[in-house]
């Protein structure tokens, strides 16, 4: 039996490519580069905002906690002047009591004194 010879394949010549295809195709590659390139980027970006976000709400959270604490001082501070300042009219207030008194009862002895000097003089 003889065997068939096998048929050598044609070789096929590989296509030249044009130039026009070449940069088309560089082109699409650097489009595509560059957009996934910018992806990235957009990714990396939004990656530091929400970072960027998440530190400023922590920061007004420990602000507003300053604040309320600095709230909480100087009302303790404006409750501690009150009293002192209530406490100073009270004592304002005794101090001009006394005085009344003492002026009351220095008229009355001059009163009396002039009564007194009054009954003593002499009648015409």
């Amino acid at each position: 039996m003889a065997s068939k010879k096998k048929v050598a394949k044609k070789k096929t010549a590989a296509k030249k490519r044009s130039s026009a295809s070449i940069r088309k195709g560089a082109a699409t590659r650097n489009r595509h580069a560059l957009t996934k390139q910018l992806k990235e980027d957009l990714k990396a970006t939004k990656e530091a905002m929400r970072a960027a976000n998440k530190a400023a709400r922590e920061e007004l959270k420990l602000a507003k906690a300053a604040a309320k604490a600095e709230i909480a001082v100087l009302k303790d501070q404006l409750n501690a002047v009150m009293k002192r300042e209530q406490a100073l009219q009270k004592v304002a207030e005794q101090k001009a009591k006394m005085m009344w008194k003492a002026g009351e009862q220095w008229e009355k002895k001059q009163m009396a004194k002039i009564q007194k000097a009054f009954k003593k003089a002499p009648k015409a």
